[in-house]
């Protein structure tokens, strides 16, 4: 199962983190360790924030994923599940199917 991790790193800690000189150390460690299909870093409300993309086996592994950005930085962490395009595309007829049940009454409850 693909999921995003949203690390939203403690401004303190982070710049605890940068004036000791060792923030790439962490992160460069917590990436060699979770292996991420792919990670960015951006500034997200004022703070840095990691965001990787994981394919991990078993929702067992999150705690794993999470613990290092929470003993590392005081980080808020959130794990959302994520769909490449494929993904989307299989799941095309399930939404097909509840927007015809569900569609009518979702607009039909609205109206009135």
């Amino acid at each position: 199962m693909r999921v995003l991790l949203k690390a939203t790193m403690n401004i303190d800690s982070g710049n605890r983190a940068s004036r000791q000189g060792n923030l790439g150390s962490l992160v460069q460690s917590i990436l060699e360790e979770q292996k991420p299909e792919s990670a960015y870093f951006v500034a997200s409300e004022g703070q840095r924030t990691a965001l990787l993309f994981l394919d991990i086996q078993d929702v067992s592994q999150i705690p794993a994923l999470a613990e290092p950005w929470f003993l590392a930085f005081n980080a808020d962490v959130e794990v959302t599940p994520a769909m490449t395009a494929q993904d989307l595309a299989k799941a095309a007829p399930s939404i097909e199917k509840a927007a015809k049940k569900f569609g009518s009454l979702a607009s039909s409850a609205a109206a009135r």
